[in-house]
């Protein structure tokens, strides 16, 4: 346990002064930020498929220090994408990066595990206790909070706890008295094993004590390498350095021609596990491990800057202090669930992008070669195609400014590293993994542009966003440039990426607008409408062209797969993908009328789940309406855009009921770096940004008797709910700064002058608000 003394008078100035040492923000109330941290629970979404890890970080932090519980074998990897499933019941030990949410598998770098006993250099099999390092542990020992993990390891007696910093991560062990102390390294391991995964690795214990190494691997991102830095709180008594893929059999016995294990400084390979003895001990144990995507130096510098102490509760002290500061942009008035699950969302919501950046301003990018950051903090780990929907808008509300423009700054210079000259698709750790579809690094630039959001350099962000949309070999967009759209036989996925690349184009058009470039506004409005081209009257559907302009045949909408006309769904879930057209929509598919028809045989379909069982994402459904997965998210606040916003209402109070739950599996699907958990954020306030780059956000309903935005520009932002309860699902007014609002939506700037919105619920619907035309959300063609 901490020294409670100390922590606890340092926890009770919190809500004093920790917030006011931060980023520009609205005032939050006294405490606000400490009882939003208490109501942060790491938990959810560590079972099911959410993909989260209740481990340690800070917020946009490197290093995310968290345990992982089986490492599995490649085929096996999706549900382990975190490290952590909460079903499981053995820890094999505590690496130090994570993806928070993704539907893929990587990362696991630099694996601790402390033993006490006899040592065990191999993992062993988590089913058999004893066979291996592994170890079992119990839920009701672990302790999961913002910044900081703690958990017991049966099998050795020990107390593991973890905090962090941005760039390291700090570890605490307690051994059992009269048992010999051991820390395992291990290299070999990653978020899931497969022959030559690990390219190249090193591990040197130099004169000073302190161990340093990388590794090269060829996961998700090829060519990746990560640097580290490790140092312990007193020297051990003594360590083994072992390459398993030479050494076998090595348990005592060196290999012939080479030094014992036992003495060795330095050791090369693919297959690297270290052993470090500290005898029988009763002080608790530190370690400190730093991580550079530069160099061991670098991870030094990194491990010298952040923590040159010995003092582990002042760095979960510090840590606690980034969070609590952070999640006191939003002070929610609710009972405890629904405060449990908002500030879990808008927790996960601010684990990403993450810092990729040594404290010099050094960095690693798409081309492996390393930069420096001239003027801001460079960021990896960009999910774009989950992250531009509602994460990224989020993000321009609750952190500074400043914050967003280095993401854009980010995204540049991944441009201007790449040896294709485009913005980046998806990208973790400086490299492109060419992840998903589109070419959403151009929403979220724009979006923030279009916002106000400065710091970058506009011209040479116009470029880039014009250069990526024109890149010819990039997933059939020469032939979307020449047709209007992909054609099926030419390009798999064909349908979704036509509709998606319409979307980027009209983003671009809007900021060439904004910006003056009317030549570029005109050029990508046309490309804009390029949705028109996969909308097949005949069934209501958006379907996939072949070059000579025909159907693709045979169809059924309710197929899905790899090899289909769609990325991750059917024609049932991506026909509705025009969000800055639905005006458009509505009139090609007759009118209105027709379209809310639609929209209701999607939610109110019968469907079994079993249809979906080839395709891990698509998850949360609701008849065909699929919640764990991006490309349904904007489906319910579509009746808005038609005059009927009280359908809109209804169908988000079903969703929050059945995707949504404050427990481990409390997520429908993949978390996505943040979507899943930032559309509960926006949903729970009572509006949404269905089309990033309007400035708009369409109004819900809202689900927390109150909030406040305490907003980066120092304005705060209320959100009341009066009469909010079962009995009263309905908006029946909505006043904006006590004046009656008759639209259905909701203006940035608005939001950014502060002031008061405030919802008056109802028992029954409101079938004469916001139905009239100009009363409703933004459409391409309407206005």
């Amino acid at each position: 346990m901490p020294h409670r003394s100390r922590l606890t008078a340092m926890l009770s100035l919190f809500g004093i002064w920790g917030l006011a040492s931060g980023p520009a923000l609205g005032a939050p109330a006294p405490g606000a930020g400490a009882r939003a941290y208490a109501a942060v629970d790491p938990f959810i979404g560590t079972g099911g498929e959410g993909h989260t890890y209740p481990g340690a970080t800070v917020p946009f932090g490197m290093v995310q220090l968290s345990p992982d519980t089986r490492i599995q074998p490649r085929k096996d990897g999706y549900g382990w994408a975190a490290g952590y499933r909460y079903d499981d019941r053995t820890i094999v030990g505590f690496s130090h990066t994570h993806f928070s949410g993704t539907g893929h598998s990587d990362l696991g770098d630099v694996l601790l595990m402390p033993v006490s006993g006899e040592p065990k250099l191999e993992r062993g099999d988590p089913d058999r206790p004893g066979s291996g390092y592994t170890s079992r542990f119990r839920h009701d020992d672990e302790v999961a909070q913002p910044g900081y993990y703690a958990v017991t390891l049966d099998d050795y007696g020990i107390r593991a706890e973890l905090t962090a910093t941005a760039r390291v991560g700090v570890h605490r062990y307690r051994f059992p008295q009269g048992k010999p102390a051991h820390v395992v390294i291990d290299l070999r391991t990653s978020m899931y094993d497969y022959p030559g995964k690990v390219l190249w690795s090193r591990l040197r214990v130099r004169p000073d004590g302190t161990v340093t190494g990388f590794r090269e691997t060829r996961g998700w991102a090829p060519g990746r390498q990560l640097y580290f830095a490790l140092r312990f709180s007193r020297a051990p008594s003594g360590h083994q350095l072992h390459d398993t893929e030479q050494d076998l059999p090595y348990k005592g016995f060196p290999p012939p021609g080479d030094k014992d294990p036992r003495q060795r400084a330095q050791i090369e390979g693919r297959q690297l596990v270290a052993a470090f003895d500290f005898g029988r001990t009763q002080e608790p144990l530190l370690v400190k491990v730093a991580i550079s995507p530069v160099s061991e130096e670098g991870a030094i510098a990194n491990l010298d800057a952040e923590v040159p102490y010995w003092d582990f509760d002042r760095v979960r002290a510090d840590a606690r202090v980034q969070w609590t500061r952070a999640l006191a942009a939003i002070d929610v008035d609710a009972p405890a669930p629904a405060r449990r699950s908002f500030y879990t969302a808008l927790y996960h919501a601010l684990l990403g992008p993450t810092l990729f950046m040594d404290v010099d301003g050094r960095y690693r990018g798409p081309d492996n070669a390393v930069h420096q950051a001239q003027g801001f903090t460079h960021y990896s780990t960009f999910s774009l195609w989950d992250t531009y929907r509602a994460l990224h808008p989020l993000l321009t509300l609750v952190q500074p400014e400043q914050r967003n423009a280095d993401f854009v700054n980010s995204l540049l210079a991944h441009r201007r590293h790449s040896p294709y000259g485009v913005l980046p698709v998806w990208s973790f750790h400086g490299l492109e993994t060419w992840c998903m579809i589109g070419y959403h690094a151009v929403p979220v630039i724009a979006d923030a542009y279009l916002k106000g959001i400065r710091g970058f350099d506009a011209d040479e962000a116009l470029a880039a966003m014009v250069a990526s949309a024109s890149y010819g070999p990039y997933d059939g967009l020469a032939q979307y440039m020449q047709l209007g759209y992909v054609p099926i036989d030419e390009e798999g996925e064909a349908a979704s990426k036509t509709l998606e690349y319409a979307f980027d184009d009209w983003t671009i058009a809007r900021m060439a607008r904004a910006m003056g470039r009317e030549e570029i506004a005109a050029r990508f409005e046309k490309r804009a409408a390029n949705w028109r081209h996969v909308f097949d009257p005949a069934t209501g559907f958006m379907r996939a062209r072949k070059r000579d302009g025909a159907l693709r045949e045979p169809f059924d909408p309710a197929a899905s797969g790899y090899g289909s006309d769609y990325t991750e769904g059917n024609a049932w879930q991506y026909s509705w993908y025009v969000p800055h057209d639905v005006a458009g929509l509505a009139r090609a598919h007759g009118g209105e009328d027709r379209l809310l028809a639609r929209l209701d045989q999607v939610f109110d379909a019968q469907v079994d789940p079993e249809i979906f069982a080839h395709m891990e994402d698509i998850t949360g459904l609701i008849g065909w309406y699929a919640h764990g997965n991006e490309p349904s998210h904007h489906v319910a606040y579509l009746y808005a855009y038609a005059g009927q916003p009280w359908r809109t209402q209804a169908r988000l109070a079903r969703i929050m009921a059945t995707q949504y739950a404050p427990r481990p599996d409390g997520l429908a699907g993949n978390d996505d770096l943040g979507q899943m958990s930032a559309w509960y954020v926006f949903t729970a306030l009572g509006f949404y940004p269905v089309a990033p780059g309007s400035n708009e956000y369409v109004i819900g309903r809202p689900f927390l008797p109150r909030a406040t935005l305490n907003l980066p520009n120092g304005k705060r932002f209320t959100v009341v709910a009066e009469g909010l309860g079962d009995a009263k699902p309905y908006v029946g007014r909505v006043l904006l700064d006590g004046k009656e609002l008759p639209r259905a939506y909701l203006r940035h700037e608005e939001i950014l002058a502060g002031g008061e919105l405030r919802f008056v619920m109802q028992a029954q619907p409101n079938t004469r608000w916001a139905t009239d035309p100009a009363q409703r959300p933004y459409s391409m063609s309407a206005r």
